[in-house]
């Protein structure tokens, strides 16, 4: 059994804890005890006036053990009554603490989930545009091919049309040399073909 000390400021000694009524439940003793220290750490406060230094000590009648037993049970009610509540805001403390952690855990769950299917979509994303690049890379150097064929093409044709002209000058002046020495041959004057002269 869990002795109590009440410090009052008429007696020093402690009293005794009363017996527990038969049926009621036993205090525990953590209970007990900081119901023990709280008497102890918080006396009643004394009343100060000039006549109490005067006085003697006055006994306080010993009340029957009926009464104290009824109010050491009513006691034990209301501390058991207090360590109910005290039991059930814990759960209700557990529950909310989970809550919050189950809360939270979705909510870190769903930002995850949401960061993935960002750097999935940034990756699809980024590959398409790789690939449009290469294409327009293909693309580029296939046009890069087709225009180097026609500056070829164009360069071929040119270097057979300066031929064909070398080809032609060179026969005409042939033929002005044929005439000339024919005309020599002749003595014939030939025919101003120009209006200048």
């Amino acid at each position: 059994m869990v002795e109590e000390q009440k410090i009052t400021p008429d007696t020093e000694s402690p009293a005794p804890a009363p017996a527990p009524a038969p049926g009621s439940a036993i205090v525990p003793t953590e209970i007990a005890k900081d119901v023990t220290e709280e008497k102890i750490q918080n006396p009643p406060p004394e009343q100060n006036s000039d006549d109490s230094k005067a006085l003697a000590v006055v006994e306080k009648p010993v009340e029957p053990e009926t009464k104290k037993s009824s109010s050491g049970s009513l006691d034990r009610d209301v501390k058991l009554a207090d360590l109910s509540k005290e039991k059930k805001m814990s759960f209700v403390k557990a529950w909310e603490d989970s809550e919050k952690s189950k809360a939270e855990n979705k909510a870190e769950k769903k930002i995850s989930d949401v960061l993935a299917w960002e750097n999935s979509k940034k990756a699809a994303v980024e590959a398409q545009l790789k690939k449009i690049e290469e294409q327009l890379e293909k693309k580029k150097a296939e046009y890069a091919e087709k225009m180097k064929n026609k500056v070829a093409a164009i360069h071929k044709e040119a270097e057979e049309r300066r031929a064909m002209i070398e080809a032609k000058r060179g026969e005409d002046i042939l033929k002005a040399e044929e005439t000339a020495a024919k005309y020599r041959a002749t003595g014939i004057v030939p025919k101003a073909t120009c209006g200048c002269f």
